[in-house]
């Protein structure tokens, strides 16, 4: 099991590799933002497909009256409807 300083130290390996494109002080306003999508991005994984049909069966409706829909499938009270 990987504990919570193995998973720190991996998210910084990873800023190492940004030292080119960014400056050492600019690391975690980069990092962090990514890390926090990428997380949003596993927790709604499962239920992806499922959301992106029922985004497409209900995309003539206006945002307000689809997101609850969106929502109880992604089971989460948010939702991604973006293919990336």
């Amino acid at each position: 099991m990987i504990n919570f300083q193995d998973k720190v130290s991996f998210i910084w390996s990873i800023a190492e590799i940004l030292r080119g494109p960014y400056k050492p002080e600019d690391y975690g306003k980069i990092i962090l933002p990514l890390a926090v999508l990428r997380r949003f991005d596993c927790v709604l994984e499962s239920t992806k497909e499922e959301v992106l049909a029922k985004a497409e069966q209900f995309a003539s409706m206006k945002e307000d009256a689809r997101e609850p829909i969106l929502n109880r499938v992604s089971k989460q009270n948010f939702h991604n409807t973006s293919k990336y």
